[in-house]
């Protein structure tokens, strides 16, 4: 790179700046589920008061994945049978999906990529559950795993020849995407990311994890250390292709807080195809919503 630090900040500050601005209503709906407190209608009237994100949902849940045993045909319905929860995951998962662009002159796969970004948030939600041991709440595991690699995103969209030359560094000298990233752009995709959901107004605490998921992962931080191992686990799996292959090695703090390598870890999970086939079904049941 010869650009100065000073000027690569300000070129990757202006390629966030052009990003979308994330929905409030999903700020809402994150704020009031986080109270233990809130009841499914205050829930129910902020999707609703969003036609798009409706849409969505209910034509996702009457999918064939789903197959329920009559229509739904309310977000109220939706709540009942899937739990808020559920219907709040997939309500930022829409709200993700919404500000991903059509295409991009980088040639990455957005669809392949949000395939990925939605199973690593289901795996690390579930090794949250599992693994956790109350130390984190697994939705922040759930949001940390939709939203770290956006900064992928940015770089296909506002530098995509750059982008474009790293991610065929990354395959030809089989290294990590953020090395390769580091090489051509002089920043990699987490100090976007950091950036973009820093503007989108989320906590400091989900900033830090996604500016650090490639990183020393600190096995005090149990969001980090589910986002990481999940995302190890989504690329040895090959569930999406987030554009990079390389799985990375569980460091011996981390074997020793899941008792186990990334081997070890997915035959303790069990059968995770139901995780790989939502993420599809989702990721295909948006995009056809909004075709």
């Amino acid at each position: 790179m010869t650009e100065t630090s000073a000027e690569l900040t300000k070129k990757l500050s202006a390629a966030v700046e052009k990003m979308p601005a994330f929905p409030k209503s999903v700020q809402r709906i994150l704020e009031l589920t986080r109270d233990s407190n809130c009841e499914p209608k205050e829930l129910v009237m902020v999707i609703e008061k969003d036609p798009v994100m409706t849409m969505k949902l209910l034509r996702i849940l009457n999918s064939a994945y789903y197959s329920f045993p009559q229509k739904i045909t309310s977000v109220n319905q939706s709540v009942v049978y899937l739990g808020i929860n559920t219907v709040k995951n997939m309500a930022l998962s829409f709200a993700a999906m919404g500000v991903l662009p059509a295409s991009n002159a980088a040639g990455f796969d957005v669809q392949r990529y949000l395939i990925h970004s939605l199973a690593t948030a289901s795996l690390a939600r579930t090794l949250c559950q599992k693994f956790g041991g109350g130390a984190a709440d697994p939705t922040d595991c759930y949001i940390a795993g939709l939203l770290h690699d956006f900064g992928k995103v940015v770089f296909a969209q506002f530098m995509p020849e750059e982008f474009r030359q790293a991610l065929a560094m990354s395959a030809e000298q089989s290294i990590p995407l953020h090395v390769a990233e580091q090489n051509v752009i002089g920043a990699d995709h987490s100090i976007v990311g950091a950036m973009l959901v820093e503007k989108w107004q989320f906590p400091k605490s989900l900033t830090d994890t996604i500016r650090f998921h490639h990183g020393d992962i600190s096995t005090e931080n149990m969001v980090q250390c589910c986002l990481f191992v999940a995302n190890q686990i989504s690329k040895k799996l090959t569930i999406g292709d987030g554009g990079n292959h390389v799985v990375a090695e569980l460091s011996p703090q981390l074997v020793s807080r899941f008792g186990g390598d990334i081997d070890d870890i997915i035959a303790r999970l069990g059968d995770v195809s139901k995780i790989a086939e939502e993420a599809e079904s989702v990721a295909q049941g948006s995009q056809e919503a909004s075709a």
